[in-house]
Formats: C-alpha cells, structure tokens, sequence
C-alpha cells in the first residue's frame, strides 16, 4: 500500500463489515487483515489490562488477548509492567507510544532479545480507554526503524476500530501510586 494512503484503508466499508462480525476473533482477524495492508513487515497484539487490587503496588499486569504471532507471542502470555516511561505514558496519560530503533526497544522493553529474534525494531502501542482508564493496549511492531506520520495514524484509526472487541476486565485496578493524582 502506498503509505501516502494509509489512512484510506479504514473505509466506510471496511468498518461495516467489522461491525457485522459475529465474535472478538473475526473482528480482530479482519483488524489483522486491514494492518498488513497499512504496515507490512510487522506484527500486531492486543494486550488487556489484568491487574487488580489483588496485584502488588507499582505495577501493571498484562494478558495477551490476540496476537498475529502466535508461535512466538501466545494468546493468554502474561507480563508484569513496572512504572516506566512507556506505563506512564499509556497507563497514566492514555498517549500513545512511538518507539523507532532497536535502542529504544531495548531501553523500553525487558522482552527485547526475543522481539530482536524476529527482527523487530520499531512500535507503535495505542491504549484502548474507558474513560481515562487504559484498559487494554493495542500494538503493532515493525521491522522498519522508523515509521511514517501515514502508518501511525492506519494504526490509531485501527485501533479505534478494535477497541469495541476487546472487553475491559473486570475488577480491573491500577496499581501505581501516582494513578490517581493523574
């Protein structure tokens, strides 16, 4: 796809037919579908928000609810987020991460050497929110360094689209200190 066009992938058609899928999994198939189209080379995962009053102070819990990659990423893999630049970010402001180069990655994330393994080098990681609460990430990894305005946004807008089939858990409590000064 010409990334000059990316946006234009999310069609009013495209989003009719996402509405009509009869389960989560047929969404995020089509979901799946439509982000090759807008950043080829890459692989995309759809991780909830788990945590809960139960779950230590200072610390976020993830579970992966879909996955393009699942030999190497599996649905229902979980990870322990502690306060970072990339929590912070998602969890506490509800922005939207951008990281380009293999140094960012390793500075970001402790699971890099696996995402090294399959030649990932860039991310794209949009929260999912209900209200100010981000109850779930949606991530697409690039084997590009860097990542045109054009796919970020395919990929905010896909984002956007998904965020309907992914279910909030509940219970579902942040466990950071500053969480509720934000």
């Amino acid at each position: 796809m010409d990334p000059s066009n990316t946006p234009s992938a999310i069609t009013a058609d495209f989003l009719d037919a996402l509405a009509e899928a009869r389960s989560a999994e047929e969404a995020l198939r089509r979901v799946d579908a439509r982000r090759l189209q807008i950043a080829p080379g890459s692989t995309f995962s759809i991780q909830q928000n788990v945590t809960t009053a139960r779950d230590g102070a200072g610390q976020v819990l993830l579970r992966r609810f879909y996955t393009s990659a699942a030999a190497s990423f599996p649905v229902n893999g979980t990870k322990r987020k502690l306060l970072t630049p990339w929590t912070e970010c998602l969890f506490l402001r509800g922005g939207v991460f951008v990281g380009e180069g293999e140094q960012v990655l390793a500075q970001t994330f402790d699971d890099f050497e696996q995402m090294r393994a399959h030649e990932l080098r860039s991310v794209v990681n949009v929260p999912l929110l209900q209200g100010n609460l981000c109850y779930a990430t949606f991530n697409v990894f690039g084997t590009r360094a860097r990542w045109s305005p054009q796919e970020v946004l395919g990929i905010r807008l896909l984002a956007l689209a998904a965020a309907r089939w992914v279910p909030a858990m509940p219970g579902l409590a942040y466990r950071f200190e500053r969480a509720a000064a934000v």
